[in-house]
């Protein structure tokens, strides 16, 4: 298939070009303010000029994993947050079912209250800030504009990725400074190897599977237990993290504490392994340090 990535140059963005790439797939991604070599400036904000690309490009698919991700800025930006993460994307789909595209669109757990999970698909929806607001209404509104929609739920991700800005790069960067980290022990989530929840992804679209699919790591942890588990793996001085109460960080927007998705679904319908943190964090070290990794073995 011809794909456009949306956001080629973020974290799930450059991992889905190499993905595609790898499995046969040609594929054009966009930039919007960090460029990578071969990449398209693109602000999928600006109408016209997704239109101009997407009838350059004329893809069979076009995944956006493009967004505001900021959940604190969102909190105090809702009209960027909501421009950024719903409308721009519905916008997008809408061209993609012009032209008969199948329309990839990535949310958040941020879409559930965080008291009762993990969650699966079809539990009950209620996001406590701007951001998962945002990307609920994108979700519904990307579906409404494409019926060849796939929204895929996903969290807390990490990896090897272009910007070095993800959870562990920045637990990494204050380790060598010899700066503490306080991480909160209250929020319990399902962190996520970006390799998978981009091969997953694929393979779904190759499926031809449309709707609400959650794709995340299989183990449903606290914040403060999976900085533990990097340290470990990064051997970093564990004493440097230090856990908290998510209250106690004052942050603006709310967050999910209960939280974690459920994958039954996906494990369904896919052959790529979803890894545990333990083996997602050994490959991205390998992959930082250059040595191959077998991503072929992991946990369903």
């Amino acid at each position: 298939m011809r794909a456009l990535v949306i956001g080629g140059s973020g974290q799930v963005g450059a991992a889905l070009e190499k993905v595609l790439v790898a499995r046969g797939h040609t594929a054009v991604a966009t930039h919007h303010q960090v460029a990578r070599p071969g990449t398209v400036h693109l602000d999928v904000r600006d109408a016209a000029a997704s239109a101009r690309v997407i009838t350059d490009v004329e893809p069979d698919v076009i995944f956006c994993p493009a967004g505001l991700t900021f959940v604190d800025y969102c909190e105090d930006h809702p009209d960027e947050a909501f421009e950024a993460n719903c409308e721009a994307p519905a916008r997008a789909a809408a061209l993609a079912a012009e032209r008969g595209a199948v329309f990839v669109f990535f949310s958040t757990e941020y879409v559930f209250d965080g008291r009762a999970g993990p969650y699966a698909e079809d539990d009950p929806v209620a996001p406590l800030s701007v951001y998962g607001r945002s990307k609920l209404d994108g979700e519904r509104a990307v579906m409404a504009a494409n019926v060849r929609s796939l929204v895929v739920r996903t969290t807390v991700v990490y990896g090897e990725e272009p910007q070095g800005k993800n959870f562990i790069y920045q637990l990494r960067r204050r380790a060598a400074a010899g700066e503490t980290s306080k991480v909160p022990a209250d929020q319990r989530s399902s962190p996520t190897f970006n390799v998978d929840l981009a091969t997953a992804t694929v393979e779904l679209v190759e499926h031809a599977t449309h709707g609400v699919v959650h794709v995340a790591g299989p183990s449903v942890i606290d914040r403060y237990a999976f900085a533990r588990m990097a340290c470990d793996v990064f051997e970093l001085d564990t004493r440097l993290v230090v856990p908290v109460a998510t209250a106690d960080l004052q942050q603006r927007a709310a967050r999910p504490l209960n939280a974690g998705l459920r994958i039954d679904r996906v494990r369904r319908q896919i052959t790529t392994p979803l890894h545990d943190p333990t083996a997602g964090l050994a490959a991205m070290r390998a992959t930082l340090e250059g040595r191959a990794v077998d991503t072929t073995r992991g946990h369903r």
